[in-house]
């Protein structure tokens, strides 16, 4: 079995997805071909990579493959590859999204999955995702491509229906959403033995029924408790507790994510919004800053280590691998395309989170049936964009983007169409060649 990572130099994230796989005793005595355009980031994942490796028994063969040179040779005789890629980086794109569409007074918090930013993000990637997919075609026909690059919806979307290959999209949101939500409310003696039901779209899938280990229905005492929170006390989850006061269900990603996906929290007009939710704007350039000087501190650390310890992360990737391999299914929250209406008041071509059953066949995604239409509603105000974002990819049709920026909800409440076409405009110019379709 050979697993190819495209990203490798997102070092923390492959430690946790190929470090899962050296925990499993089904997986271990793989190959892990790493790749990535990013020379020195490549090294230091391999150099970590493999000190997990022989901290676990040294079965693992990692090879290391730079460049698109390189880049056949990395996926060839693949069975799973993993995206997690980022094109554009934080120097100049990410800076980009964000500081051009301030001038328009248009704020973000992350912008790595809807708004402005995430509609750019995509346009980015899909180039790039095409060329894996032409060279996976060739050279590994019949791999699962495991996608987790942002903006999840868009690429995984667009691959299903375009690439021809293999693809299933994977987030952690809906793994930890009931668990972070009990912790939260003081609510953990629920967990042990919980049901859940979580679908909708990612970032905005919802969960629709919880019940305890006795199938007493939580979410009473969910809303109650939820709602004396937002009351009492300045906390980091305003935005997804304020969703269970007014829509009845709590979301599946974080409030910060989830501020920028509707028209009612970031407001020019409204200023104390932010602070009444707690809303950090900028919030994803502030990581990434953070991150990258964390990382300096922390990879000296990481690098010289002959053996590092890894404990299986909550990340699907390694279960997902088990269960293809072995035949035992395995129970995921995957984002598929709505075939044959899963959720039933949803597009068929949009790209929705719902369980999904995993086994040696493959992945079976599970009919959920309709939405409570408040739910549906929301979700279809982030689907009109994402298939718009996915049409412009598509035909290369510059007015496709401008569409949907103009139907985006936060764009579209913060901004007039004339000043979404200038800046949409400013922004493929900036981008450079990094959007050479539209140039």
């Amino acid at each position: 079995m050979k697993i190819t990572f495209m990203g490798a130099g997102s070092t923390i994230f492959a430690r946790n997805v190929l470090g899962d796989c050296m925990c499993s005793d089904v997986l271990r005595d793989c190959e892990m071909a790493l790749y990535d355009v990013d020379g020195t980031r490549l090294e230091e994942s391999a150099t970590i990579l493999n000190a997990i490796n022989r901290g676990k028994g040294g079965r693992t063969k990692i090879t290391s493959h730079l460049g698109v040179a390189e880049r056949k040779n990395a996926l060839r005789g693949a069975t799973f590859v993993v995206n997690a890629i980022q094109v554009g980086g934080y120097d100049p794109c990410t800076i980009t999204d964000f500081e051009i569409p301030k001038k328009y007074g248009l704020r973000q918090t992350i912008a790595d999955t809807l708004g402005i930013g995430g509609i750019m993000r995509a346009l980015r990637t899909i180039p790039v995702l095409e060329d894996f997919t032409r060279d996976m075609a060739e050279v590994c026909p019949d791999a699962w491509f495991l996608n987790y690059t942002n903006p999840m919806a868009i690429l995984t979307g667009y691959l299903q229906r375009y690439s021809g290959v293999k693809v299933l999209g994977l987030c952690h949101s809906v793994q930890v959403c009931v668990k972070d939500l009990f912790k939260d409310l003081g609510m953990e003696d629920a967990v042990r033995g919980h049901r859940e039901i979580i679908a909708g779209i990612n970032h905005m899938a919802w969960l629709l029924d919880v019940r305890d280990a006795d199938g007493k229905d939580l979410y009473p005492e969910i809303r109650e408790r939820a709602r004396r929170k937002n009351l009492s006390e300045k906390h980091k989850d305003m935005v997804r507790y304020d969703y269970i006061d007014k829509f009845g269900y709590y979301c599946t990603e974080s409030s910060e994510h989830n501020a920028e996906y509707n028209p009612f929290y970031i407001k020019a007009s409204r200023p104390e919004l932010l602070d009444r939710f707690n809303i950090p704007l900028d919030e994803y350039p502030r990581r990434c800053v953070e991150q990258l000087a964390n990382w300096k501190k922390e990879s000296e650390k990481l690098l010289s280590g002959e053996t590092l310890p890894h404990e299986r992360s909550h990340e699907y990737a390694s279960h997902i691998m088990e269960a293809m391999t072995t035949g035992t299914p395995y129970k995921i929250g995957g984002n598929v395309l709505n075939t044959g209406g899963l959720i039933a008041n949803l597009p068929e071509e949009a790209c929705v989170e719902t369980p999904c059953l995993v086994d040696n066949t493959g992945v079976f995604p599970c009919r959920v049936g309709k939405l409570p239409p408040q739910l549906a509603a929301l979700n279809m105000t982030n689907i009109n964009p994402q298939l718009l974002t996915i049409e412009a990819a598509r035909t290369r049709k510059r007015e496709h983007i401008y569409h949907a920026a103009m139907l985006d909800p936060h764009t579209a409440a913060e901004l007039p169409l004339d000043d979404i076409v200038k800046m949409v405009d400013e922004l493929i110019a900036a981008h450079g060649s990094w959007l050479p379709e539209y140039q």
